[in-house]
């Protein structure tokens, strides 16, 4: 498993750069941002496991901060603790009635707020809320999403999985593999904030399957867009050799050693405008057959 992200939002240079040193002396991944804008716009690129958010910013406060991300389809799901001066009982429901997971005034102890981001980080992994590898929505999460969409109209669900990743996970080890999920996951933000709209969902199912929901009318350019990206930058977690001779060799159960393909992205595609659906199941259970069929056409069988 990789290392947790965490996003400190504090204006106060000293305060964010004590708590980067504690927290990545800690093992966590750590950024900062000075601005409330700044936040939103990391929060878009890498998807953080929490964020530390002080309410009083240059630009934007941090009650505006966390509205913007409690209404964001792709940041909802992001625990948020409160850091701030203030300590008036108003000011602390009014974080908490915004969404935050909790709430700590200056002066702070250290250790105090190093239990509570770790508590909420457990918490979020332990009821499915996020796969601690992407960051990205999980199980519950998901599985709210199908049961929204499947009473709506005008909707696509994606189904996209990486082929060959457990061969390259066996050469190159657990570490670049988590790369290649946070890669993935990175990547796919970046492709629906380019052709898709602010509500669309994505999720990680597990392993390496993801789950993107967007609009009809935007799925056909999304899946191309994420084949195409996908295909073409995941050679870069390949080393010089590979890339030459084009395939990598990968370990057998006998002892041997059997070339397998780069790994690639398979897509499948479904919509009510294709299917009626009696329940969630059929949603993701004709998704994958789908994305079979894909795996299979392009000669990339899982």
């Amino acid at each position: 498993m990789g290392k947790s992200r965490l996003l400190v939002v504090e204006d106060d240079i000293d305060i964010g750069n004590m708590l980067k040193i504690y927290f990545s002396g800690m093992d966590f991944d750590v950024d900062v941002a000075v601005r409330g804008s700044d936040a939103l716009e990391k929060t878009k690129q890498v998807l953080p496991h929490l964020i530390v958010l002080d309410i009083m910013l240059p630009d934007i406060d941090g009650y505006e901060v966390c509205r913007n991300l409690r209404t964001n389809m792709r940041t909802s799901h992001i625990p948020v603790i409160f850091l701030t001066q203030k300590d008036e009982r108003s000011d602390k429901l009014q974080g908490l009635e915004l969404g935050a997971d909790d709430y700590i005034t200056k002066p702070f102890d250290i250790e105090e707020l190093k239990l509570r981001v770790q508590g909420a980080i457990r918490r979020a992994e332990r009821e499915s809320l996020t796969d601690p590898r992407s960051g990205l929505p999980a199980g519950r999460l998901i599985e709210e999403q199908l049961r929204r969409i499947i009473r709506e109209k005008d909707w696509a669900l994606i189904d996209a999985r990486v082929n060959h990743f457990e061969p390259f996970k066996d050469v190159y080890g657990f570490v670049a593999g988590d790369d290649v999920l946070r890669f993935t996951a990175m990547m796919i933000g970046e492709v629906v904030d380019e052709l898709g709209t602010t509500s669309d969902f994505i999720g990680h199912a597990g392993g390496d399957n993801y789950i993107i929901i967007t609009k009809a009318d935007k799925a056909a350019a999304v899946t191309n867009r994420i084949r195409e990206r996908f295909n073409e930058e995941v050679l870069t977690h390949y080393n010089f050799m590979d890339r030459q001779q084009g395939f990598v060799q990968a370990p057998t159960s006998d002892g041997t050693s059997t070339k397998v393909s780069f790994m690639t992205m398979s897509t499948g595609v479904v919509s009510p405008d294709q299917h009626s659906f009696a329940d969630i199941r059929e949603i993701t259970e004709l998704a994958a057959e789908a994305r079979r069929l894909d795996s299979l056409s392009t000669g990339n069988a899982e």
